[in-house]
């Protein structure tokens, strides 16, 4: 029977049950329903608006049905369409009269809206643990590989040496900036909508900030019409979570990429890893190219709620029942991902060898020769030039630059030296960049002491 039959003179059809039903994908807000109606009924007893025996019977019944949902004694039908109708369904069954005083001074619309903040409060809570632990991840990593040499690149063209610890703590701060995203939108989600009812209030002298003590949130909705409505609370977490995800795919690129025979810097755990079914010597990383895939799966769902809300009048539309089902599936993704990730990070070898021997096969210390002559007193352009001209020249011949004898580099300039050698070596160029927040030894030691310091707190 429909809680809200009394206008209507005719029952749904079977298929328009069906589609106007949220209940088979919003139970997972139980918990947090019970919580909040648990924390209502609370209000109403001390304002006088119910007595404090029916607050009482009230709310143990509502502890007993959490409790019967979660040893599965309880099943949700279509009928009551939702979390927020079965629970009362089932309240008044076992307690009869009292159960439909619950839902005074209340509406169905700020019901789900604060059902679903305290869903995404603790959500945030949990992804913003589980991006701690990535970040410890790539500290350690970065710890252990202080001086581990490797090429950097742009273009995905060889271009500069740089260390691996380096390159982690780019990955480190980019989860960081993630991590402080999601403590931005946890503030503007942490704001209590009950007790605005349908849209305009309520006649009940209710007292909301009891409400927001009893239900830890941090502040009050101040206008109703905007408290019921409006979802930009969780467009800001799915954007939180796109570019979150956007971070995990490139990483996920550069392990797929690092793994290969191609490279060869790094392998992956077994435990990460899965082979052919006609190939036995394959073995791929599918959990990164799963990650990488899955980034499309969150934007997909960012751009669904952003859609839905588009066009949207003040205050509910039943369209906003599509706010769910796509944060359920990116809270899901996300929360996996970061951890398999994680677990990647923690087991994977590093061939640091082959990474240190990788730079002196190319020309990334073409940039340290040109730096060298305009060290000299030479105007950087025209040592640019001169670098290039000689670039070609061993491209033609097949050799690198550190192969140059000394009398063909002083053909080319007058300026160089028998030091020139020292110079041309990949631990050199990396030692020698002192800039702040550059590649070398001592700005990377500084920055795992700076990463160290923020994940202790």
């Amino acid at each position: 029977m429909k809680l809200w039959k009394g206008r209507f003179t005719k029952t749904a059809t079977s298929s328009a049950n069906e589609f106007n039903a949220s209940i088979p994908f919003d139970q997972r807000m139980y918990a947090q329903d019970i919580a909040g109606s648990c924390a209502h009924a609370a209000m109403l007893a001390k304002q006088g608006i119910i007595e404090k025996d029916e607050a009482d019977q009230i709310i143990s019944a509502l502890k007993n049905i959490k409790a019967d949902i979660e040893a599965g004694k309880i099943e949700f039908t279509i009928e009551q369409e939702d979390i927020h109708m079965n629970i009362e369904s089932i309240l008044t069954e076992r307690i009869g009269d009292v159960g439909k005083k619950l839902h005074t001074a209340r509406s169905r619309n700020d019901q789900v809206a604060v059902d679903f903040r305290m869903y995404l409060k603790e959500e945030i809570n949990e992804i913003q643990s589980l991006l701690k632990n990535l970040k410890s991840a790539l500290y350690e990593i970065a710890d252990k590989n202080q001086e581990t040499i490797m090429p950097g690149y742009t273009h995905l063209q060889r271009a500069q040496p740089v260390t691996l610890a380096h390159y982690m703590l780019a990955y480190y701060n980019m989860f960081n900036r993630d991590e402080q995203r999601f403590e931005d939108c946890l503030g503007r989600t942490d704001m209590l909508p009950l007790g605005c009812g349908a849209l305009a209030g309520t006649t009940y002298n209710t007292d909301r900030d009891f409400l927001a003590q009893e239900l830890g949130f941090a502040g009050i909705c101040p206008n109703s019409l905007d408290a019921v409505s409006d979802r930009d609370f969780a467009l800001e977490f799915l954007s939180a979570c796109s570019i979150s995800m956007m971070h995990l795919s490139r990483f996920c690129e550069e392990l797929i990429l690092w793994n290969s025979t191609e490279f060869g810097f790094v392998e992956m755990d077994d435990a990460f890893a899965t082979g052919s079914s006609i190939m036995p010597q394959k073995k791929n990383p599918d959990m990164a190219e799963l990650i990488r895939g899955k980034s499309g799966r969150v934007y997909g769902n960012l751009i669904g709620l952003l859609t839905v809300m588009k066009s949207l009048p003040l205050a509910y539309n039943k369209d906003l029942q599509e706010d769910k089902e796509g944060m359920f599936d990116t809270v899901e993704t996300i929360t996996v991902a970061i951890d398999i990730l994680a677990g990647m990070l923690n087991t994977m070898t590093v061939n640091d060898k082959h990474m240190a021997e990788s730079t002196e096969k190319d020309f990334s210390n073409a940039t340290e020769l040109a730096d060298y002559l305009a060290s000299k007193g030479l105007p950087f352009r025209e040592a640019h030039e001169i670098v290039g001209k000689l670039v070609l020249e061993c491209t033609k011949a097949g050799y690198y630059l550190q192969d140059v004898p000394l009398e063909r580099y002083q053909e080319v300039s007058d300026l160089i030296k028998e030091d020139i050698y020292e110079t041309l070596k990949s631990h050199t160029a990396v030692e020698r960049r002192h800039s702040l927040g550059g590649t070398g030894f001592d700005q990377v030691k500084w920055q795992i002491k700076e990463a160290q310091k923020a994940l202790k707190k």
